[in-house]
């Protein structure tokens, strides 16, 4: 089930989050990832409008939007494969008429994930943050 997130879930979406960020983007690091934990529990998910999927009274996977941007999409990495990611885009893409995110030029399974949900790559950039190269990437812009 996907339902609006609570404050109640921070935990369990930043478990998420900082394990599904490790593996997707090995390329940067943990201890980066590591270092942005309290930024995204007091400033990013505060900020953003975000959404849950919920399987047995456990959060499984979840979603920000900021705006028209996907500036989150993660699900927990050992349910990846399941179909929740798939379920999460669909219902963020039922939210807004158009959707536009960055992808770690590095992070091909992120890529075809977008992909295989109709987003186009509109060009690269440097992410100020960790110095990798990113692409933009839009869904009915």
């Amino acid at each position: 089930m996907i339902r609006k997130y609570r404050e109640s879930d921070i935990d369990q979406v930043l478990d998420i989050w900082l394990s599904a960020s490790i593996k997707a983007h090995a390329f940067v690091g943990p201890a980066f990832w590591k270092s942005k934990v309290s930024e995204m529990r007091d400033v990013y998910i505060p900020a953003s409008e975000t959404y849950v999927y919920e399987s047995d009274g456990q959060v499984a996977g979840f979603y920000s939007l900021y705006g028209n941007t996907l500036a989150a999409i993660f699900v927990s990495p050992s349910l990846q494969g399941t179909g929740i990611g798939s379920e999460l885009m669909d219902d963020a893409k039922s939210r807004r008429e158009c959707l536009q995110l960055s992808v770690y030029s590095q992070n091909a399974p992120g890529i075809n994930f977008y992909k295989q949900h109709g987003f186009i790559s509109l060009g690269e950039q440097i992410d100020e943050q960790t110095g990798h190269p990113e692409f933009i990437m839009e869904h009915y812009c």
